[in-house]
Order: structure tokens, then sequence, then C-alpha cells
């Protein structure tokens, strides 16, 4: 794009953004970017050459691409190659596998070819799901789901009703883990639909608790689709429910897992509308609750416990705007007892919170080194993204060869 094409595209989003009655800042929030970016945009200095980047600015305008910008060819649609298409998403294979039925020939012919001793290799399957979810290997992920979700789909139909229950609950597990992958890599449409059937199955294994798991999955789709209505809906409809259970001493540790981590996902939900007190109650229920555990737990997968409520703590204080609050909680973090994906989410959060303090070494300190243990993660987290977009920005030509380095690798240069 020329420097007049720049400029000519600039003004259009600008009248666009006034048209909707939006500040460069309320702009940014939306596309999850900064107010910097927005006004370089606006101003012709920055230029928008990819074609997902181009969605992402029409979406949070409100327009269709061709009214953003006339020229851009949208892949997707007219299946014509371009120099910006989109890179394939590592979740493309689970994708497809759950856009359709994936046991439609024992909904034709119901038949019986349940094995007892497949169930201990479904557990198995399952529990290695979860280990390449938390580690952040979608790819690998998704081709371990590519056999895996049919085998569960089948089992649960041909399931003898000794083991319904439990290859249900695999199932649930399975899908839970399906839509926290692809809430970390922005498919949050996948991500809701994935959490639906994992509500779905719990309740017909008679798991609860699995049910109010399923819910904190969808709770984490509706904050990505940026439906905060419906995610605080979902939440606090979950909590004020299980509150109710989990006031006696004798509460089953798996119960408290499940009620913190809804707070947790409920002070996410007020801190990306903005709601300050509000997410520090939930972050203070969320740390009373975490009292009453004293240790660290990984009950359905949900890491919960007290340093797991100091790890959110950091990343709704970086959503405020408050980085100083955030490093002040960090520090003295023992994150050695956290998953890697824990560690590398504190540290993506930590380089945030430096970013919004224009301390570039730090900021890039602890980006590489959340890449170094979550490459995944830090490739296609969008908050990872816009701080190594706008350490760019800040840096300039100055840019080490270090940064440019991590935003090639993360495709954050443009």
């Amino acid at each position: 794009m020329s420097s007049e094409g720049r400029r000519a595209f600039g003004a259009r989003v600008a009248e666009l953004r006034r048209q909707r009655d939006l500040t460069q800042n309320e702009l940014a929030a939306v596309i999850g970017r900064t107010a910097s970016w927005v006004s370089q945009v606006e101003r012709g200095i920055q230029p928008v050459n990819r074609l997902d980047v181009l969605r992402l600015l029409a979406d949070g305008l409100g327009v269709p691409l061709h009214v953003l910008q006339p020229e851009a060819v949208d892949p997707r649609l007219t299946g014509v190659g371009a120099a910006d298409e989109a890179v394939p998403n590592d979740l493309d294979q689970a994708r497809l596998v759950i856009s359709g039925h994936s046991a439609l020939d024992v909904v034709l012919e119901p038949r019986e070819d349940f094995r007892a001793d497949a169930v201990q290799e479904l557990r198995d399957e399952v529990e290695r799901v979860w280990r390449l979810t938390h580690e952040d290997r979608f790819a690998d992920l998704s081709r371990a789901l590519g056999t895996l979700l049919p085998r569960l789909e089948r089992a649960v139909r041909t399931a003898p009703g000794e083991f319904a229950p439990e290859v249900h609950r695999l199932l649930a597990r399975t899908y839970q883990a399906l839509s926290a992958a692809f809430v970390r890599q922005d498919e949050a449409d996948a991500a809701w639909l994935a959490a639906d059937r994992a509500i779905r199955a719990a309740e017909l294994a008679g798991d609860r608790l699995g049910v109010f798991v399923g819910v904190f999955r969808l709770v984490h789709a509706f904050v990505r689709l940026k439906r905060l209505d419906q995610a605080e809906h979902a939440a606090a409809a979950a909590l004020n429910t299980l509150t109710r259970h989990a006031e006696a001493e004798s509460t089953p540790p798996e119960e408290l897992s499940v009620l913190g981590s809804l707070h947790l996902a409920l002070a996410l939900v007020h801190a990306r509308a903005g709601e300050r007190s509000a997410a520090r109650e939930q972050i203070d229920k969320g740390r009373a609750v975490a009292a009453r555990l004293g240790v660290e737990r990984n009950d359905f997968n949900l890491e919960f416990g007290p340093t797991n409520v100091e790890v959110q703590a950091v990343s709704t204080a970086v959503d405020l705007g408050d980085a100083g609050e955030a490093l002040d909680t960090a520090e003295g973090l023992d994150i050695s007892v956290l998953s890697t994906e824990r560690q590398a989410r504190l540290l993506m959060d930590l380089g945030r919170a430096h970013v919004q303090r224009r301390q570039l070494g730090d900021a890039l300190a602890c980006l590489l080194k959340a890449e170094e243990i979550a490459p995944d993660l830090i490739r296609t987290h969008i908050a990872a993204r816009a701080a190594i977009r706008e350490l760019m920005l800040m840096a300039g030509r100055s840019a080490s060869s270090e940064l440019r380095g991590l935003a090639e690798r993360t495709d954050a240069m443009g």
C-alpha cells in the first residue's frame, strides 16, 4: 500500500469510527489493539496489509470488509488465493471434526460394537489430550482429536449401561479441552459449540460438577466473542447456584475448585468491561475459596489454587490497565508449581504490563521467556501479538534483532 493509499485508508477508518461514535481508545479495546496503533493507522503511518487484520478492523467498525477496503479479496469467500491469505489455524482439523456428526453410521444402523477393554485406552487418550492442551501443542492436539472424538461419539452410542456414564464423562472432558484450546486460538464460535457439547455430555454422565465446568468454558468463549452480557449471565447463574452448595465446611475440594474458578471467570468478564471494583471483588472471592483449599489443585483441569488466583489477579490488573498493581502482585510468586501454559500466561501478562509502562527491555524479556516455554501460546494469543506490535511501534527503527525476530515469528509485524 502506497503512502497515499495508507492516508486514504486511514481517513476511511477515522470516518467509519466517527460514524459509530467510537473514540480511538474504544475502537482499540474492541479489536484488541492499542490506541496508538489505531491513531497511526488513521494518520496513514501504520499499514494494514494482512487480511485477518482488515477483517478484525472491519468487524470492530461494524461494516463489511468491502466497505472498509474495496480492493480486499477474502479467499474464504472466493476460493481464490491472495498474498494476504490467512495462515491455516492449528485447530483446523479439530474444527472440521466437530462441524458435523461423528457417528452417523451408528445413528443410521444401531449396532453393538463396544469393547469394554477400550475404556482404559479412551481414558489414556483423554489424559493425553489435556496434556497437549496445557502445553499449548495445538497442532498435535488437533491430530489427536481427529481420531479420538469420533471414537468417543461412537462409544457413547454403543456402550452398555454400566459403561455409559464414564464414556459420557470422558466425552465431556474432551470437549472441555477442545473448548479451552479454541479460546486460546481465537476460535470463539467453535469454543462455544464445544462447551455446549461438554455441558450436555456431562449431564448425560450424571456429572453434576462437570456441567458447571462446561459453563466455565462457555463463559470464556463468550468473553472471546465479546458478548460480555452473555458471559456475565452464564457465570453469575452458575455461581448463584453453586455457592449455596459450597457453604458447608465439608464441601469437597473438587467443588471448591469449580466454585473458585467461576469467580475468576466472572472477574475476567468484569475486567474486560472495565468494571474495576466488581472485578476485584470476584478476585477476592476467588482468594477466599483458594484459602479454604490451601493447595494447588487441578480438578477438572481447572488448575485452581492460591497461586493460580494470583496469576489471574495479574491478568485482571493488566486488562484494567493497572500495570503497577500487576507487577506488584506477581512479585515473589513461585510459578514452578504451575503448568507450562499458566507459567507462559503469567509471563505474557507481565510482558503486557511492562509494555503499558513503556519498559521495552523488560517487556521483551518476559515475552521471549514465554515464547521459549510455550511458543504456540505467544504465536496465537491476541493479547501477546498486540503487545509485540506495540513494542515494535515504540521501538520504531531502533527495534532490536530479537524484537524483530519475535514479531516475525508471531506474525505481528503489521
